[in-house]
């Protein structure tokens, strides 16, 4: 087994092993690892495979940190709960009776474990008369009150407080009020929000013409605005807070798997997964830099790991119990499933490659082309073991000839928790300090070196206490003057790079996943809105599905690190959910 940090045994103790009626702990990492294995495997016996193999198999994987699948899966799998998925998105109709509804399936998914989505284009704005009383309509931005306070008293699974996403159209006439949903801090705590935008709205902008603002219930056009005053005020509100990050609807809806269902117009709380109404999805992570033997990718034991982990997901959809039969029929029907990766920026210093260069731009499309080939034909396989989904007849994989057992099969989740049981960086993201004070459960602040920038600097005999405060107190190793300059170049943070190297490396993941990709582009504090609005752009000129910012000192709840008393940068508690960028809540 690989040894655990001290940060991970005490994310583990607080939020995965299972405990007794007193309280105590009853299981240590290798116990957890055999409750899932054991638990996901025993969907082996549906299709006639080798129960005890398999979980010998699975639990031998998450006991390397080879791979990890989401935080549900660890904390409720081989447990009464039993619900095993991350990410749902609910349906919200025109009504008070569907509005309620869905916050009620809204609490018991968070309580569960799990992540939801909500587009609440179809709600009519502000204003508008309701038919059955005379009375005048709230709006959807009023709505996302109640939502966010339900989220509030529920806690997931008494282990993590739940997340949402909100969505709501470009075309809609409620649009600024919701964009500037998060302008009193203390409102919509529990919600990442992001505005779809069609290709339509960013053809509007370069052209500079008048976008139509459409009542949802009438289809009437109520206003029109400057297509590029509505990206600006995007851009502002996202410059002061990080909210809203966009979704290119007309991107995500070229890659709908599963057309002839409808079209997807919601996302799960960190916007890589896409889903139709009710459905879920489970993800699951390959550490990258568990595949490094002597400087260079070990690609068939990369290959080995994406075999077992496609696997491991297929049987999660079999054993998961969802908490409402119309998520159960969708869910199983299509079988998508999220396998993405972390440690990029990890494998990336052991390949000896920095991230703001055309190698690392490389690396990431071979990397993320090859699993998800590797995928394909593991679903492939399984396919001809145990079937096709069943909604395969008219999907984009009966289109391409392929006879495969899920719908989707990649995503980029953030990993932030789970990065931190694996012992390596979040995602595809890069590092965001190599050096910080992490907040941990009993108040304390410990200092931290990131690992291998530790190793480096003895290694070239410049290893100092006073170097690396140096380093912690900047943000950055670019500045200081004693670090080589070679690992200047091999470790950048995020606030290093510019946004066309963040924007680069998501790119290239697109391509190769097919679902989304959640990724941050970090920005310095004086980044103004406009460069924010032109990030926005490019990003629709890549063909992204979806892109969020964040500038360092925004009044948004930055959730990895932050500026402490002493100028230097500190960890935000380290039990702030699975995802590690400003988007997750």
């Amino acid at each position: 087994m690989v040894r655990l940090s001290e940060n991970a045994r005490r994310v583990l103790e607080a939020r995965y092993y299972r405990r007794d009626e007193e309280g105590r702990v009853c299981e240590d990492f290798p116990a957890l690892c055999r409750r899932v294995a054991t638990a996901v495997a025993a969907a082996e016996s549906a299709f006639g495979g080798a129960v005890e193999q398999t979980a010998e198999r699975f639990g031998a994987a998450l006991e390397r940190l080879e791979f990890l699948p989401n935080s549900p899966t660890l904390m409720n799998a081989g447990t009464p709960v039993g619900q095993l998925a991350a990410c749902f998105v609910l349906p919200i109709d025109d009504s008070l009776e569907s509005i309620f509804e869905a916050v009620k399936r809204m609490a018991g998914i968070h309580q569960s474990g799990g992540g939801t989505g909500f587009d609440f284009s179809r709600l009519r704005p502000a204003g508008d008369v309701v038919r059955a009383t005379r009375g005048i309509a709230s709006g959807p931005v009023s709505f996302l009150s109640v939502f966010d306070a339900a989220t509030g008293v529920v806690k997931q699974g008494g282990r993590r407080r739940g997340a949402n996403m909100g969505v709501l159209r470009a075309d809609h006439p409620d649009v600024l009020a919701f964009i500037a949903a998060k302008d009193e801090p203390d409102r919509c705590t529990n919600f990442n929000l992001s505005v779809s935008t069609p290709d339509g709205f960013w053809r509007a902008v370069e052209a500079d013409e008048d976008w139509p603002l459409a009542n949802p219930r009438s289809g009437e056009i109520v206003e029109r605005l400057r297509a590029r005053d509505l990206l600006d005020e995007i851009a502002r509100h996202a410059w002061e807070s990080g909210d809203p990050g966009v979704i290119f609807l007309d991107a995500v809806n070229r890659n709908n798997p599963t057309p002839k269902l409808g079209a997807l117009a919601a996302t799960n709380p960190c916007g890589e997964l896409p889903l139709l109404p009710n459905e879920s999805c489970n993800l699951g992570s390959l550490r990258l830099d568990a595949f490094v033997a002597d400087g260079a990718i070990d690609w068939p034991r990369l290959d080995a790991a994406v075999d077992l982990a496609v696997r491991f997901l297929d049987d999660v959809i079999e054993v998961s119990r969802y908490p409402y039969p119309e998520i159960a029929a969708i869910t199983r029907a299509n079988r998508k499933i999220g396998l993405g990766v972390m440690g990029f920026a990890d494998l990336l210093v052991d390949l000896r490659i920095p991230y703001d260069s055309p190698e690392a731009v490389r690396v990431a499309e071979r990397v993320m082309a090859r699993i998800h080939a590797r995928a394909t034909e593991a679903s492939a396989r399984l396919a001809e073991e145990r079937g096709v989904f069943a909604n395969f007849a008219g999907s984009r994989a009966e289109a391409r000839g392929r006879r495969l057992r899920h719908a989707t099969l990649t995503s980029i989740a953030p990993t932030g928790t789970l990065s931190i049981l694996a012992g390596c960086s979040g995602g595809i993201e890069p590092y965001f300090a190599l050096s910080f004070v992490r907040h941990v459960l009993d108040g304390e602040r410990l200092a931290e070196t990131n690992s291998r920038f530790e190793t480096e600097l003895r290694r070239a005999g410049a290893y100092s206490p006073d170097l690396v405060a140096e380093v912690r107190a900047s943000g950055s190793a670019r500045v200081v003057a004693g670090v080589p300059e070679a690992l200047k170049r091999l470790f950048p943070t995020a606030l290093d790079l510019s946004p066309a190297w963040h924007l680069g490396i998501q790119e290239a993941f697109q391509r190769h996943v097919d679902n989304a990709v959640s990724k941050t582009i970090n920005l310095p504090s004086d980044t103004t809105p406009d460069q924010i609005a032109a990030i926005y752009v490019d990003a629709w000129r890549r063909g992204l599905k979806g892109v969020t910012v964040f500038r360092e000192g925004s009044k948004g709840a930055a959730a990895v690190l932050v500026r402490g008393p002493s100028g230097a940068y500190e960890a935000a508690p380290t039990f702030s959910g699975d995802c590690a960028d400003s988007r997750c809540a």
